[in-house]
């Protein structure tokens, strides 16, 4: 198992598969906060789920967590492990000659995303695992769709400004990550053969509509926020 993370094509293959897997959550957390648009009261019961589920909480959570950190470090291994290929040869080569800006910049966007991640995780994932496994505070999430504060606590988040400001940011640079990582993932893994321009057209879709998604939610929030 050691030996294929040494190889170049297993990195890339583990690169890959981490992809898909982002982005498989990715667009199921957007169809959550979407439903914040439609309805709290709907956005409250699947938060409520959601927040409460054994399995989600305890199961698939730490493996997103983990799936994260892995994408990342092995986007960093990756990009080192070009560099070197490359040598001093790298700085002089004409790069856009043979690849796009985003092609040529996916560690820069992915710090940018990585810092969003952390700024989430600060906004919404530590509050959560304080209030219920620190303080044990669970009147948030019981009985009664008015005792919930998920809704709440999701407006309360884009009331500042600048806050939302950071999130449009960074999803106009996952925007711009995943133009190239979606067809790329699939090209790491052999899938891109006789339908590439079919894979692109989808990644474009794809990557345009779901961080596009996410900044109108951001707006929607900030601009109907319940005093």
């Amino acid at each position: 198992m050691s030996g294929f993370f040494k190889s170049s094509i297993g990195r890339k293959v583990a690169m890959a598969l981490s992809a898909f897997f982002l982005m498989i959550f990715l667009f199921q957390h957007f169809v959550i906060n979407l439903l914040s648009v439609f309805s709290g009261e709907i956005f409250n019961e699947v938060s409520h789920f959601m927040g409460t589920n054994w399995l989600i909480q305890f199961v698939m959570q730490p493996v997103l967590i983990f799936g994260v950190v892995f994408h990342f470090i092995m986007g960093f291994i990756l990009e080192i492990k070009n560099k070197k290929a490359q040598g001093v040869a790298y700085a002089k080569n004409n790069g856009a000659a043979n690849s796009s800006w985003v092609s040529r910049n996916m560690i820069y966007s992915g710090l940018v995303i990585l810092a969003f991640i952390v700024l989430h995780f600060i906004d919404f994932w530590f509050p959560e695992i304080n209030t219920k496994y620190i303080q044990g505070d669970w009147s948030g999430v019981h009985e009664g769709v008015e005792g919930y504060r998920y809704f709440h606590e999701l407006q309360e988040k884009f009331v500042n400004p600048a806050r939302v400001a950071a999130y449009i940011v960074a999803f106009v640079f996952l925007a711009l990550h995943l133009l190239h990582g979606f067809t790329s993932a699939f090209q790491s893994m052999g899938a891109t053969a006789g339908r590439k321009k079919t894979l692109q057209n989808i990644g474009k879709a794809y990557s345009i509509i779901i961080p596009a998604g996410f900044i109108i939610i951001a707006l929607f929030h900030h601009f109907n926020h319940i005093h």
